[in-house]
């Protein structure tokens, strides 16, 4: 359908073909166009007013919607928010800030299927107790174990072109070089794919034990990666 968020990542599975290396979405997000001001406008709005539920997507049409592919950093002001909208959203990405919205009790990002993967900082959320997301459209769902996208083994400049991360996933201090890992972690209701941008291998070594019954250790993705058994 024209107004649903659809991706070719899952593809191979969907036709019984094997799968292939996975890559990690990099559209950027045209901070030019008008839906973009309009999100950032809701963002201080709802900043200023204190509301407990943000759904700035909710009554854009879907022409406008379908520009947004991030949300924007200025998401750590919603400190009242309590529950975060993202239903059937074109996202490809949450930003790590996410973790600052401190009263968060529910993330609905359902039909939101362009979403594979979230960032670490969501285990911030202390009071993040229900979440309603699309669990076959994530990287290592248990229904059929797609494939996580390859990180690099090397540790990375946190300054190069490529790379805008501030601070660490773990600590929170300023990243240098930038290891990477994927961790699966139980978040609020579901068992989600979690991207560590960490400042150093010590700060990966203090990640907690990864949830039971998907690969028991941090990653780095990969088609060869083995994971548990699919149970769909």
């Amino acid at each position: 359908m024209q107004n649903e968020p659809t991706c070719s990542c899952f593809d191979p599975y969907d036709n019984g073909q094997p799968w292939q290396e996975l890559a990690l979405h990099t559209d950027e997000q045209d901070i030019t166009c008008e839906p973009w001001k309009y999100l950032l406008e809701c963002v201080e709005q709802a900043a200023r007013d204190g509301r407990s539920e943000f759904a700035p997507l909710r009554d854009m049409p879907w022409e406008a919607r379908r520009q947004i592919v991030a949300l924007p950093p200025t998401i750590a002001k919603l400190k009242a928010v309590k529950h975060l909208l993202l239903y059937r959203t074109n996202l490809v990405r949450i930003p790590p800030e996410i973790g600052e919205m401190s009263a968060l009790e529910e993330f609905t990002p359902y039909t939101s299927y362009r979403l594979h993967w979230f960032p670490y900082e969501i285990t911030r959320c202390t009071h993040l107790v229900r979440s309603t997301i699309s669990t076959r459209a994530l990287y290592g769902n248990y229904k059929f174990r797609s494939p996580f996208p390859r990180l690099s083994v090397r540790a990375q400049a946190a300054d190069s072109k490529h790379i805008s991360l501030q601070h660490c996933s773990v600590c929170n201090q300023p990243i240098a070089y930038l290891h990477q890992a994927w961790i699966s972690l139980r978040v609020a209701t579901d068992i989600v794919p979690l991207l560590v941008n960490a400042c150093s291998g010590a700060c990966l070594q203090k990640l907690p034990h990864p949830a039971e019954q998907y690969v028991p250790y941090p990653h780095q993705g990969g088609l060869a990666l083995s994971q548990p058994p699919a149970t769909y």
